[in-house]
């Protein structure tokens, strides 16, 4: 067995969009170790673009903004066998920024409201429905940002989105525990070079200065994120529930960067 011992459990994992994914990388990862992995895709059509990525492997269709597809999903999961689940990766987030950058009080009441239900909520009634699937020591993982105390203008409402993710994963945490010992952790990762992150405006510039903050002046790997995720439905983490396990690269505490200060304060700037 290996240290994390996941030979041959049960992991459904949300997300996949292309190889850039981190929903990709968990899953890959969870393969390599000898996991059993459903993937769950929004719809047909993802699903007919991801056939070569995902051949051979079991990849169902759940439109999360779609009221009842929870519940279809989980039935489906346990008809076909892969039910008890040791965990489940929630790695979904959309925003509409077909209008580019806007001020957060510009703010379109049916774009916020369609992003919370499909990046936050969806984490929401997919436990609920998945609740009866669940291993008695399942782990449910989901992806936040590294810090709700920024307030990135290109980020936007999102970042109110991402806070509403982390609590809901912490007041998962404490109701989950009435009856079971499924836990609920966030991994909070720095900023990553994915096709979701490509469609937020002026993320490049964003993703360029966050790397100069870095402690190692080198941005995150899709990677090293998915092994925090790993280290979280395994049984290692068996002591950390309702947390938010911060994966920046040391981005959060190197504001002072004293390269970044000379940088910020040339002549003209």
């Amino acid at each position: 067995m290996s240290f994390l011992g996941l030979e041959k459990k049960a992991f459904l994992v949300f997300g996949v969009a292309n190889k850039r994914s981190v929903a990709w990388a968990v899953g890959k990862s969870l393969e390599d170790e000898g996991a059993r992995v459903v993937y769950s895709v929004r719809s047909e059509e993802r699903r007919r673009s991801l056939e070569t990525l995902l051949t051979g492997r079991p990849v169902l269709v759940c439109d999360v903004e779609t009221e009842g597809a929870a519940d279809r999903l989980a039935s489906e999961v346990a008809a076909s066998g892969h039910a008890p689940l040791q965990g489940l990766v929630h790695s979904i987030a959309f925003a509409n920024y077909s209008d580019g950058l806007q001020p957060f009080h510009a703010t379109k009441r049916k774009d916020f409201l369609q992003a919370a239900a499909v990046s936050a909520f969806s984490l929401v009634e997919l436990s609920r429905a998945f609740r009866t699937h669940f291993a008695r020591d399942a782990s449910v993982v989901t992806i936040g940002i590294s810090s709700l105390l920024v307030t990135p203008d290109n980020y936007g409402y999102m970042g109110p989105i991402k806070a509403a993710l982390e609590s809901s994963a912490r007041f998962l945490a404490k109701s989950f525990s009435a009856d079971s010992e499924v836990r609920f952790n966030v991994v909070g990762s720095g900023p990553l070079k994915t096709s979701a992150s490509a469609g937020i405006p002026g993320y490049l510039e964003s993703y360029l200065f966050a790397e100069k903050l870095t402690l190692r002046k080198r941005n995150l790997e899709t990677q090293e994120v998915a092994n925090a995720v790993l280290f979280l439905l395994s049984a290692r983490s068996s002591g950390i529930n309702g947390a938010t396990l911060t994966v920046d690269a040391g981005l959060g505490s190197n504001m002072f960067d004293k390269d970044v200060i000379r940088l910020a304060m040339r002549p003209g700037r």
